[in-house]
């Protein structure tokens, strides 16, 4: 087997310890649990990867969508570089790769799944694949843009009426150590609850329910896969057609066809179910692991 076959398989293997750390590195902070405070340093004008929302006690930077909203409703709404740069920066590195790899959420939400139950396959719901992108653009751009206050200032409404992620890694921590905000709990934080375990309880029927149907993070970076640096290859010259790659892709990508589908989330499960090595991770054009692959290459000459 080729050594970037190898590294490809391994990597795709270990997805969900990387999951795991990156879910520590974005959520530092953990004694902040048990307190009810929030981390306030300098590190959180710095955005992280994934979905991780900016009010976790232990959250070590912003949550982009929530900065991007932040700037988008502020009286003083101007273009911004930085927030705009940085989704166009990862995109265009690692397009979802983030979602397969950084996101805390996802990596929640493939947990959930992992509990034993009956599964349903989503390959008929493909339609509702879109609905992400018309939330990116009514809740996360243009709500906060025009409907705003006496001041000029719009809500975060994504996160405000929608995310999950803010009430289970922000609301529930924060009520828990914090009596102040236990008692000013009232019917929105309800309905986000409501929000949450719907989630939850779809997560364990279906493959990732958020990220395909709902996330505007994940909309922003799918505009990114097929141009992205990081992407898959599949080696035609390998290919038997045999179509295991695609059955075991829970993100509904037809892999042999599209294998950087805006869909795909560079999870792995196409190469470990490839029985030819044919599928694999690359990098401008290059397998990872170009040197071992060019020894390969002279060892079967």
């Amino acid at each position: 087997m080729d050594k970037n076959k190898s590294l490809s398989k391994k990597t795709a293997r270990i997805r969900g310890w990387i999951q795991a750390a990156a879910t520590l590195l974005t959520n530092i902070h953990i004694p902040n649990l048990f307190k009810g405070k929030i981390y306030q340093g300098k590190a959180k004008t710095v955005c992280v990867p994934g979905l991780n929302c900016y009010s976790c006690p232990a959250a070590t930077g912003a949550c982009p969508i929530g900065a991007f909203q932040a700037v988008v409703g502020s009286s003083k709404f101007k273009f911004s570089y930085y927030i705009t740069g940085f989704f166009i920066l990862l995109g265009v590195i690692l397009g979802r790769f983030i979602c397969g790899f950084l996101c805390p959420f996802g990596w929640f939400q493939d947990l959930l799944h992992k509990i034993p139950g009956k599964k349903f396959s989503t390959a008929r719901l493909k339609p509702l694949r879109y609905l992400k992108y018309i939330i990116l653009i009514v809740f996360v751009i243009l709500l906060p843009m025009l409907v705003t206050n006496s001041i000029g200032m719009g809500d975060p409404f994504f996160c405000k009426y929608i995310c999950p992620q803010g009430v289970l890694e922000g609301a529930i921590p924060l009520s828990l150590g914090n009596a102040a905000i236990r008692s000013a709990l009232g019917k929105l934080f309800s309905f986000k609850c409501l929000i949450l375990i719907t989630v939850v309880v779809l997560s364990i029927l279906f493959y990732r329910p958020f990220c395909k149907w709902i996330c505007p993070l994940g909309a922003i970076y799918s505009l990114f896969n097929k141009v992205s640096l990081m992407s898959i290859k599949v080696e035609s010259s390998k290919c038997v057609g045999c179509g295991k790659c695609s059955k075991a892709c829970k993100m509904d990508v037809d892999v042999c066809k599209t294998p950087n589908h805006p869909e795909c989330i560079r999870c792995g499960a196409c190469m470990k179910a490839c029985p030819k090595d044919a599928i694999h991770y690359q990098f401008m054009g290059k397998p990872c692991s170009q040197k071992g692959h060019k020894q390969s290459s002279k060892t079967n000459m």
